[in-house]
């Protein structure tokens, strides 16, 4: 296997730099399947460890808890306990790896369980020395999460003192480890304009900093370091040029930060370091070998640029939108990496874009009118406070809102979608069944199995003590590293950890952004026509007609969910949308209390298959059998079908795009379940 990148030029060639930290983002079903595949990645020459973990993981629950239903294993691999994390690394040497580990809320737990593990693998050595050769990053962004992607568990202060307490840890303990990678990925994702993304991740960056300033934790001495260990992540589009301008601003603008407001003098320490996911959000179902070319532009808007270059890549596979990539699809998109750092002469150059009179104007352009946001944000109080406010959710869903106008409208097309959609039969796709991977559907039962083990080896008594002692030390101002690795070494649990916390902190629901957010009110003739029909049919059925859109299970992907609440909202349905991660049984509830005339149900996370189900057998035994109910997400055509016959009305993937048509169905479904022409 070669993967140094740094032999001897050949001859009349300049010495090619490093390239960057290859990754795949990876893991599923179990931890020793996740383990077999990180190692066969690192055989294939991947030079770092990219950590998905599922959603019970994510958001603090167990694998026996009633909210992980249907969720373990689905969209990274469970975590419940250390002997678990110890499976997940076996034969693999973590003092050598770079590994980064998306994870949030439960990121200061996470840590401390990969750290109890290195210990173990290095149990010659003192816990001290093993630390400091640990190197990695935790997402540990918990700001995002309450605007786009859903995975947060305490109140937002609360939120920010975990954060603060795992970076004034690592600054000292584990000093090559990255404690926060502020993300901006998910902002893209959720709808935000270059500038959006640009203000509200330094927004967050400067909230954390801070509230670590502030903590007393750190000596201004060492301030300068902590700056020096924050790191970004970003997302890619497929406007790759204004895509590398927009990391030429995030350089000048951190620079400017850190420099300015936090005092930083040494030029290393205010470094702008990023890794990137390219953007998944992009991909799409049909013509899906599209997204190759796709996954390319965005990975050159994030490496063209020497002065603003990734430290780490990552790309998505070509299928992704389509459900859960296999190994070859991984390889794939790996392969893309080594072909543009190894065959390419990218990096024997400096910035080929340097006197770029067009560069610069343009990110002089997203630098004032980031600047003019952020002035915005820290003008209602910062960051946090913008959050409980809705303010920076209302703007995600209404600049979501224009970009599907934009598409529905065809004035940004999207090859397959809605310009040049005739097509050849594809091979990649004639098999749609083999052209993903499926989660192992004994993937639940096997981490049943093991917490119920893993508790009944373990000693009771230490784990109590453990456990009241994080109560205790979230009572005041202590850090709570120290307690966190008592209660790994012990041998709690996650759900046990996060339950704890949840006693003293409290849990918090995000604002939705729904009710504030401008949607496509002017949108033309075909919403004209969708409105007449939703109000004629309400007047048919004695009233104005009721849609209720549900989030069940821990998926917190709420995009897709809030366009089509805001959607329906412009076409004149009276929309209950009550947020993310709701049972089947709160969903129920809500129909029947609001008298609904259709549920839809939203589903990104691959649980659909155990979720909706339980929603139609709930909504049968409440009476409510004849409300048809309708279901959005990544779903495979076998699912689809199986769904149907399960008694679902319609099913909608990534590729029905058009907002405003899904509503004339939606009509149409209502109708059709109320015997009406």
């Amino acid at each position: 296997m070669s993967t140094s990148g740094e032999s001897a030029p050949a001859p009349g060639r300049p010495a090619k730099d490093r390239p960057w930290v290859m990754r795949t983002y990876a893991g599923h079903s179990t931890a020793e399947a996740s383990n077999a595949l990180y190692r066969t990645n690192l055989a294939k020459g991947q030079t770092g460890l990219s950590v998905a973990f599922d959603l019970p993981t994510q958001t603090g629950y167990d694998p026996d808890s009633p909210l992980a239903r249907g969720e373990v294993g689905k969209v990274g691999v469970p975590v419940p306990h250390l002997g678990e994390m110890r499976k997940l690394f076996d034969q693999i040497p973590l003092t050598e790896m770079n590994t980064s580990m998306t994870i949030n809320a439960t990121a200061m737990w996470l840590l401390a369980l990969y750290q109890v593990a290195a210990e173990e693998q290095n149990s010659a050595l003192d816990p001290a020395e093993v630390a400091a050769q640990l190197a990695g990053t935790t997402q540990n962004d918990i700001i995002k999460e309450y605007l786009s992607r859903g995975t947060y568990v305490f109140p937002p202060e609360h939120s920010l003192r975990l954060i603060s307490d795992v970076i004034a840890y690592t600054v000292h303990q584990i000093p090559r480890w990255n404690p926060i990678n502020i993300c901006s990925y998910h902002l893209q994702e959720a709808g935000a304009t270059p500038q959006q993304e640009l203000a509200y991740a330094l927004c967050t960056a400067i909230a954390v900093l801070d509230t670590v300033k502030n903590s007393g934790q750190v000596s201004d001495e060492d301030f300068g370091s902590v700056v020096g260990r924050i790191s970004f992540f970003v997302n890619a589009g497929v406007r790759f040029v204004e895509e590398m301008c927009k990391m030429r601003a995030f350089v000048e603008l951190w620079d400017e930060i850190t420099r300015e407001r936090y005092g930083v003098q040494d030029p290393k320490m205010r470094r702008f370091r990023y890794g990137v996911q390219v953007n998944s959000l992009g991909l799409t179902e049909a013509q899906p070998e599209n997204n190759v070319q796709r996954i390319v532009l965005e990975m050159l808007g994030v490496t063209l640029s020497k002065d603003a270059r990734a430290r780490a890549v990552q790309l998505p596979a070509w299928n992704e939108a389509l459900g859960l990539p296999r190994p070859w699809d991984q390889q794939w998109s790996l392969r893309l990496q080594q072909v543009l750092a190894f065959e390419s002469d990218l990096l024997e150059y400096d910035d080929i874009f340097d006197g770029s009179h067009v560069v610069e104007a343009k990110v002089r352009e997203l630098v004032e009118g980031a600047k003019a946001e952020m002035d915005r944000v820290q003008a209602m109080g910062g960051a946090i406070a913008a959050v409980e406010s809705g303010y920076m959710k209302s703007e995600l869903v209404s600049a979501h809102a224009a970009r599907r106008a934009r598409i529905e409208s065809g004035e940004e097309k999207i090859v397959g979608v809605n310009v040049y959609e005739t097509t050849e039969p594809s091979p990649l796709t004639a098999d749609l069944d083999a052209a993903i991977m499926a989660a192992d559907p004994q993937a639940e039962a096997s981490a049943l199995r093991s917490v119920e083990e893993w508790k009944a080896q373990r000693d009771e008594s230490a784990v109590a003590e453990a456990l009241a002692r994080l109560a205790s030390d979230a009572k005041t101002g202590t850090n709570l590293m120290e307690a966190t690795l008592a209660a790994a070494r012990a041998g709690a649990t996650t759900g046990e950890w996060a339950g704890t916390l949840r006693e003293v902190f409290g849990e918090f629901r995000a604002p939705t952004g729904v009710s504030g957010a401008v949607g496509a009110a002017d949108a033309g003739a075909e919403l004209a026509e969708v409105r007449e029909a939703v109000r004629r049919t309400g007047e048919e059925l004695g009233g104005r007609l009721r849609l209720l859109v549900g989030k069940p299970g821990l998926d917190g992907h709420s995009n897709g969910a809030e366009q089509v609440a805001v959607r329906a909202r412009d076409a004149g349905f009276e929309v209950i949308y009550q947020g993310i991660r709701l049972t089947p049984e709160q969903i129920v509830a809500a129909a029947v209390a609001e008298d609904v005339h259709c549920v839809g149900l939203s589903i990104l996370s691959g649980s659909h298959m155990e979720l909706v189900p339980a929603v139609l057998d709930g909504l049968e035994a409440a009476g409510l059998g004849d409300v048809p109910v309708i279901v959005g997400g990544i779903i495979p055509d076998s699912d689809a079908r199986r769904l149907t016959e399960r008694g679902v009305a319609a099913v909608y993937t990534p590729k029905d795009f058009g907002l405003t048509g899904i509503m004339g169905g939606i009509v149409e479904v209502i109708r059709n379940a109320n015997g009406l022409d």
